[in-house]
């Protein structure tokens, strides 16, 4: 069984996109698949579709229901904000160890896919990061980045910060922007120099799953 950790160098960046174009691949291919998405923040029971355990739950063919949802997603949060301060606001907490020990492997299927939340340093609660709940779990990570303006240091700070940790980056996929001041490729060419030997793949604006390039090469040494 291979695991892998979605994180994002920012915030609405495309992880649930990538995640769930990754479930519908391996699905495609033959894998067996579970999904991930333990910490959500800014949702609203009353439109559990519209989540982004919604989307990763209707990629893996799984009815869209609270129990269903509750299973991929323990802590959720009403306001859209950092973990911890979203919890703040109801008076609640995300216990580190329990996080950690949920994402734990699970047996019967060939691939689980973790999605984060944020980006890498977002804060889930008083003293642990996004990054430390990475290193906790000690597993690939696929690091989604935007090609807006500014997102050369963003990405490479994320880089940075994940190999001082030690972590293994099994690749970077660069989302296209809406609003970006150069090509895509000029963005994913300055990227990989920077980041060898770290494979980068380009994923261009697109209406759905079903027209997303091939992303399982970033996978492959790992299944």
């Amino acid at each position: 069984m291979s695991r892998f950790f979605i994180s994002a160098s920012g915030t609405e960046i495309g992880k649930t996109f990538v995640t769930s174009t990754l479930i519908t691949q391996l699905r495609a291919a033959g894998h067996s698949v579970d999904a991930l998405k333990p910490v959500a923040t800014g949702y609203d029971p009353r439109e559990p579709e519209r989540s982004d355990s919604g989307v990763l739950l209707a990629a893996l063919g799984r009815p869209i229901d609270t129990r269903l949802i509750e299973q991929i997603t323990p802590w959720r949060f009403k306001d859209p904000l950092s973990p911890d301060m979203a919890a703040d606001r109801e008076e609640r907490s995300i216990p580190f160890t329990q996080l950690v020990d949920f994402c734990a492997e699970r047996p019967r299927v060939d691939v689980t896919l973790i999605e984060g939340i944020g980006g890498i340093m977002v804060p889930l609660d008083s003293s642990h990061t996004v990054l430390d709940w990475l290193e906790a779990l000690a597993i690939p990570v696929l690091l989604i980045v935007g090609g807006y303006l500014g997102t050369l240091s963003h990405t490479l700070t994320a880089v940075g910060m994940l190999r001082s940790r030690g972590q293994e980056l099994a690749g970077i996929i660069v989302n296209e922007s809406a609003d970006q001041p150069v090509t895509l490729v000029e963005t994913a060419n300055v990227i990989a120099r920077f980041v060898e030997p770290a494979p980068v793949l380009l994923l261009p604006r697109l209406q759905g799953t079903d027209q997303a390039p091939d992303l399982l090469p970033l996978l492959a040494p790992y299944l």
